[in-house]
């Protein structure tokens, strides 16, 4: 019996559910300007993913690069979230995420 499926998509579920609180919390405390973090941690997973002979654990690696460049983009929707008031706005920072320096 092959589990490989059953084990990739729950990674993948627990990877997603995973990243949805952290994309919150970066918007939060680092702004959406920290794209280049998840630019970063995103490409360097692929490329592990790449090198990684063994196929469950290159195919979780894949799924978690893709991920962490799928939060560049929700980075940039929690901002706007939060200008719309969904989520609350960091007090200590100094100016807004949408101006510009």
């Amino acid at each position: 019996m092959n589990i490989n499926g059953i084990v990739i998509g729950a990674a993948c579920f627990m990877i997603i559910g995973l990243f949805h609180p952290i994309v919150i919390k970066a918007e939060y405390y680092l702004s959406s300007r920290c794209w280049p973090l998840f630019l970063a941690a995103g490409v360097l997973f692929l490329a592990v993913s790449a090198l990684v002979e063994q196929g469950t654990i290159s195919a979780v690696l894949g799924v978690l690069g893709c991920s962490c460049l799928w939060s560049i983009l929700e980075l940039k929707e929690q901002e706007k979230r939060v200008e719309r008031g969904w989520f609350p706005k960091n007090p200590k920072r100094k100016r807004n995420c949408a101006q510009k320096p």
